[in-house]
């Protein structure tokens, strides 16, 4: 079965729009584009800020929930970012990506609940999950 899976949001753009705290790669990895991290709002001490994030939110889970959870797999072991910027690089490993979509599918009710409680572009409303919608390749600016 194949998932529609339509991201609003190139890597590239998350990460200059401050994704994660800034602190999600624990280096530039050599596998992806310089070009994605010419703009990058990162962090330079290795930990994670929240200014760095676009709504200057903590909206990230730890990675001990994320493991306690089975969100993390050996072929993708930072995560669903990590295997949308190999899967925006043409890589397919039907399994995998066939259970990231879902879980990128999931992250929907965010925008029923911004639509439902939120002005029209008001981008100081529930800025927690608009930060989260932008880690997972929507454009929450546009809510």
């Amino acid at each position: 079965m194949k998932l529609q899976f339509s991201p609003q949001l190139t890597p590239k753009e998350m990460l200059d729009l401050g994704v994660f705290g800034g602190n999600y790669f624990p280096h530039i990895p050599e596998e992806f584009p310089a070009e994605w991290f010419s703009n990058a709002r990162l962090s330079s001490d290795g930990k994670a800020h929240s200014e760095l994030n676009f709504f200057e939110v903590v909206a990230s889970q730890p990675r001990s929930v994320w493991l306690a959870k089975g969100w993390i797999d050996e072929v993708d072991p930072l995560g669903w970012f990590q295997w949308y910027c190999r899967y925006f690089q043409g890589r397919r490993i039907p399994e995998i990506d066939n259970k990231q979509i879902k879980r990128w599918k999931a992250m929907r009710r965010h925008i029923a609940q911004i639509t439902k409680n939120c002005q029209k572009q008001d981008l100081t409303c529930r800025r927690r999950q608009r930060q989260a919608l932008l880690h997972w390749a929507y454009d929450s600016r546009k809510i």
